[in-house]
């Protein structure tokens, strides 16, 4: 098969939020499209930078007299998903950067307590949507998340305050030791549609 223009397309989010997050053990989706259970809160808007997935593969050479390498065994492989949540009164994107523990309070209106300590951030289920051009939609499922990193978090006059979070994927039993899997698939009106649970 030759080149095909139409399979070449940009990752938008879907309307309504494109990244949720469950507690880990939540029931999985496993296609893209379909409303997530409410135990998915969405985290808000991301930077226009997007999400950037990085998936990296170590390996170690043997080699034999004379110099050829004879052998290179993986030794490690990493998946990573990085964003910046820009919503930063956003109590889902606060538990992300800080921890489920770490963020006291159900509203603004009564009052948030927001600790910063040492202690290990969370593991979850992410979920990420995204539609392109032609309608497909496409669904990322991360059985087990932790963020593993969160960057400066600038305070200015002209720019959002936002929380850059590195999500690492764990291998996950169920998922026959899968640290992520996408759903892709065509809808029939080709059109952006609400696939998850609101802000």
């Amino acid at each position: 098969m030759g080149n095909t223009a139409s399979n070449v397309s940009v990752g938008k989010p879907e309307i309504g939020g494109a990244v949720f997050r469950a507690p880990l053990g939540t029931t999985l989706p496993t296609s893209p499209g379909t409303t997530l259970s409410s135990a998915f809160k969405c985290l808000g808007y991301i930077s226009s930078d997007g999400v950037t997935n990085s998936q990296s593969r170590e390996t170690s050479e043997t080699t034999a007299w004379g110099g050829d390498v004879v052998l290179t065994p993986q030794t490690k492989k990493t998946d990573t998903y990085k964003m910046t949540l820009i919503e930063s009164l956003n109590l889902e994107a606060l538990k992300v950067a800080y921890g489920d523990s770490n963020v006291e309070g159900t509203s603004l209106e009564t009052g948030i307590t927001v600790k910063a300590n040492s202690k290990e951030l969370n593991h979850a289920v992410y979920v990420i949507d995204r539609i392109y051009n032609d309608g497909t939609k496409s669904r990322t499922v991360i059985p087990d998340g932790q963020p593993t990193a969160v960057d400066d978090i600038n305070y200015k006059d002209n720019d959002p305050v936002g929380f850059p979070v590195t999500i690492t994927a764990h291998p996950f039993e169920s998922f026959d030791g899968d640290t992520h899997r996408e759903y892709l698939k065509k809808t029939a009106s080709g059109q952006s549609g609400q696939s998850g649970t609101s802000h």
